[in-house]
């Protein structure tokens, strides 16, 4: 598999970049320890921020930032990791999913970045990062049909699957799942190895990754 990220988007945004890993999973729809974990990092967060904090976090208003380079209202079209932290402050606990889904969830908290949790084996060819169109039709999980254009998007050789706003359900995690890409969205190079440590660290301890591997993204 082959990851690009074209340059409709390095044009207006230079340091956007994706931290890429496959690895062998085990699904489960949840276990104690990770319980744990997640409500530790939900108390964690509505004591630590305010909503008004949340829009100060560095990478998150890095983040912001580059939307509004890309004329995209941030506010309106919120990356996905902003949504969690709002969720959090606001004491609304996190969706419990299954967990490959829920560590996605709290790496996204712990790095402040949007992360992606695919299924590898539904992607078909090499992916394409590019900004999205008004062509392009997307339907975002739990969201219906979503305005892309100028939303950096992940393609294959179908269509469109992902985007740092919202995933589709073409590529969402199922109890089947065996293997997952994990995107890890980078508007800038700070904290870029601490994150990816941080990524290997906790799909090897709450999901049994094996055969983790880190796919190279080119520019």
């Amino acid at each position: 598999m082959e990851i690009r990220i074209s340059e409709s988007i390095l044009n207006k945004l230079p340091d956007f970049d994706i931290i890429a890993l496959s690895m062998d999973v085990t699904y489960q729809d949840t276990n104690e320890a990770l319980l744990s974990l997640i409500k530790q990092y939900e108390e964690k967060t509505k004591e630590e921020y305010s909503l008004e904090d949340v829009l100060n976090i560095p990478l998150i208003k890095e983040a912001r930032d580059s939307y509004k380079k890309l004329g995209k209202d941030p506010s309106r079209y919120r990356l996905a990791c902003e949504s969690l932290l709002r969720r959090l402050v606001k004491g609304n606990g996190l969706y419990i999913i299954n967990n490959l889904v829920d560590v996605g969830n709290i790496l996204s908290i712990d790095c402040k970045r949007s992360v992606a949790v695919l299924d590898y084996d539904k992607i078909e060819g090499d992916i394409l990062i590019r900004l999205g169109t008004k062509e392009d039709i997307y339907e975002g999980i739990g969201r219906g049909i979503i305005n892309i254009e100028n939303i950096p998007l992940y393609e294959d050789n179908i269509g469109p699957f992902g985007s740092t706003t919202s995933d589709t359900l073409r590529t969402s995690i199922t109890k089947d799942t065996k293997k997952v890409l994990l995107f890890v969205v980078c508007f800038g190079n700070s904290n870029k190895e601490r994150d990816l440590e941080k990524a290997i660290a906790l799909y090897q301890e709450y999901c049994n990754a094996l055969n983790i591997t880190k796919i190279e993204v080119k520019r």
